[in-house]
């Protein structure tokens, strides 16, 4: 439906930019907008690559192996249906530490290996289950201890400070994920 409503108001935009003769500025802005997201794109790779290698040497140390052993009690109050000793809890675990420390990149694959796992335990195939939207809630409005992913947007667009927006995050993400887990078991204890 939003690839209906997104080409819509390109064509849309265009057209009334054709019959209003600004077809040079449309053409240049396109230019310059597929310049700057190509430059974006180059400057992210090696904040991508930087943080990807730390989390890549963090599990060849067992850090991580060691944090989610940590997380056990955490993992258990919001995935009770996820047993101890299954790889879903280590993707979960490498995932939230991730977000944790705002590596929005980096908790991208242990994310979706963790709902590959999850998707195992699942019962019915084409329903969710309880752990999957727990999951997916907290991993959309998880804790940033700090954002390197906006402090690094931030610096590339020349931000005086831009590691101004670090208290505020972490406000904001708090109370995104407590009000998400809360959701969630409400829903959870009204099914059951």
């Amino acid at each position: 439906m939003l690839n209906y409503l997104w080409s819509f108001m390109i064509i849309f935009s265009i057209l009334v930019s054709g019959f209003r003769g600004g077809m040079q500025q449309v053409t240049a802005s396109a230019l310059t907008s597929a310049q700057d997201a190509v430059m974006l794109c180059v400057k992210m790779g090696g904040i991508v690559a930087l943080w990807m290698g730390i989390m890549r040497i963090a599990e060849k140390a067992k850090l991580i192996d060691a944090l989610s052993r940590k997380m056990n009690p955490i993992l258990d109050f919001l995935f009770p249906e996820v047993p101890k000793g299954h790889p879903a809890r280590k993707y979960i675990a490498t995932n939230l530490i991730a977000n944790f420390l705002g590596l929005g990149w980096a908790a991208t694959p242990p994310g979706l290996k963790a709902m590959t796992e999850l998707q195992k335990l699942n019962k019915s195939k084409h329903i969710a289950s309880h752990s999957m939207c727990m999951f997916l809630i907290i991993n959309i409005s998880s804790v940033q201890l700090i954002s390197i992913n906006m402090i690094s947007y931030r610096t590339s667009y020349g931000s005086a400070n831009p590691t101004e927006i670090i208290a505020p995050c972490i406000i904001a993400t708090l109370c995104s994920t407590l009000a998400a887990v809360l959701f969630a078991k409400i829903m959870y204890r009204k099914e059951r």
